[in-house]
């Protein structure tokens, strides 16, 4: 793993004081519990979260070979969901230095101190806590362990290890982002299978071409914050054929799914069809690139916001096609 150290640029506070927690201490005004509970649901990344859910609720139908008990879907979505506001608050909290000089994310509430840090702390630790006693007690501790994993691996990982230190962070840092879909299937089965491991692997594989393209268009953030995103020390150019790579071994893993899972018309249908617009996306953002395009006509986000329907039509075809199981 190639890794390089950013030091050309450092971090700052967006009003050029040395102290990087200087709204550690900020006094605020009272707020109401509403604002509150906003704040702290705004920690765990609810965007975030949904997606990740996207790609657990379908391989639980998957792994049943039809529809799981309706008490275990919510379990599991329920402790899913603590697992990865745990691990989505805990980036905020080391983040939150980096997180300020961004204008993506300098309204997240410790970057702006309407959260403190203890708190925010605090509450990232007992959301991984009831998440692992929630689901190891109330699905299985496969699947617990898992989730406990998933954690670590985002916030130990990706966010202290990689994201600051290599170009290469959201492709290894990215397997957090994968563990959804092998909790899925341990929560119906308490076990792992190929058919889990190649749904894994499409969501590694679809990672980099999806996060890309919104480093692109948030470069500059990016590069203010010392952050050595693939797009701000490579050119568009470098960085579109790595999507295209990427874009290609992400289809090709979905259509793997079709022998190693049994997977029917329905399935391979959507990921064909769907797999053609993805690649067909990357190519464009890629002789963009080629012709020297300017960010207007550039359009990273294009492929930014397919890359999402793409891993959602996908992942509905694994949930719809156990149902409706119709063979070639």
């Amino acid at each position: 793993m190639e890794v390089t150290r950013v030091t050309a640029i450092e971090p700052r506070p967006a009003d050029g004081r040395a102290s990087a927690d200087r709204t550690d201490s900020v006094s605020t005004p009272p707020r109401s519990f509403g604002h509150v509970v906003r704040d702290y649901v705004a920690l765990t990344k609810p965007r975030i979260i949904e997606l990740l859910l996207v790609t657990t609720f379908p391989v639980m139908f998957l792994a049943d070979k039809g529809v799981p008990s309706v008490w275990l879907i919510l379990a599991t979505l329920i402790g899913g969901s603590f697992s990865a506001g745990s691990a989505n608050t805990l980036n905020c909290y080391i983040d939150r230095d980096i997180d300020r000089v961004m204008h993506r994310t300098e309204g997240r509430p410790l970057a702006t101190g309407v959260i403190t840090p203890r708190n925010g702390l605090i509450f990232g630790v007992v959301l991984g806590v009831v998440a692992t006693l929630w689901l190891g007690l109330l699905v299985n501790w496969l699947s617990a362990w898992l989730s406990l994993g998933a954690i670590v691996l985002y916030v130990g990982f990706y966010t202290l290890l990689l994201k600051r230190r290599t170009s290469q962070n959201i492709v290894w840092g990215g397997i957090a982002g994968c563990m959804p879909t092998l909790i899925g299937w341990s929560a119906v089965t308490d076990s792992l299978s190929w058919s889990a491991f190649i749904l894994f692997l499409v969501v590694f594989f679809w990672t980099p071409p999806h996060y890309w393209p919104l480093s692109m268009r948030f470069r500059d953030d990016y590069a203010n914050a010392g952050v050595p995103m693939l797009p701000v020390v490579a050119e568009d150019i470098n960085v579109a054929r790595q999507i295209v790579i990427y874009t290609w071994v992400t289809v090709l893993t979905t259509l793997a799914l079709v022998p190693v899972g049994d997977m029917g018309v329905i399935y391979t249908v959507i990921a064909l069809a769907s797999g053609a617009v993805f690649l067909r996306e990357a190519h464009l953002l890629l002789a963009r690139a080629k012709a020297g395009a300017s960010y207007k006509v550039l359009k990273p986000m294009r492929l930014f916001h397919y890359s999402i329907s793409y891993l959602t039509l996908v992942f509905v075809g694994v949930a719809v096609d156990p149902l409706l199981h119709i063979h070639f």
